[in-house]
């Protein structure tokens, strides 16, 4: 039996040390990153640079008529955080920062837009970010490149 809570203990311990860690933060950052992405890339016109679809406005004033804010307004924020924030995500830059805006993003999209979406969808993303915002990139980010230089 000692064996055996030996073994496991040494398991745990590889499984728990920084570099598989890290390669589980980086795919977190990937798969949270990929929801924002694939939304943002729905918001503008396909094969442009970031040019807002004109449709989302009257989407978001009708189906998205929840949000606190004009279609104006929340089209371009949305967009443009759809897209800047999951670009930092994998980059691993401002990674805390990120995943926090992402949090005020899917706490806004469950309490205004869509609130039947709690369990299926955007507890997974809170649980992702809420992983992310303590723990940060990890070892493959470009955060975690800045400590090292800052530290020199």
């Amino acid at each position: 039996m000692n064996r055996l809570v030996a073994f496991y203990d040494r398991g745990v311990e590889i499984a728990a040390s920084r570099i598989p860690e890290s390669v589980a933060l980086f795919l977190l950052r990937l798969a949270l990153a990929g929801v924002f992405w694939r939304s943002g890339q729905t918001k503008v016109v396909e094969g442009s640079f970031l040019q807002i679809d004109p449709s989302q406005y009257d989407l978001f004033a009708s189906e998205f008529s929840g949000l606190p804010l004009d279609p104006v307004l929340a089209v371009p924020l949305t967009t443009y955080a759809e897209h800047f924030f999951p670009i930092l995500l994998l980059l691993g830059l401002a990674t805390r920062f990120s995943a926090g805006a992402l949090l005020v993003m899917t706490l806004v999209i469950q309490i205004f837009v869509f609130p039947d979406a709690w369990w299926p969808v955007h507890s997974l993303w809170v649980a992702m970010a809420a992983i992310l915002i303590p723990r940060g990139g990890g070892l493959f980010s470009l955060d975690a490149l800045l400590a090292r230089v800052r530290a020199t």
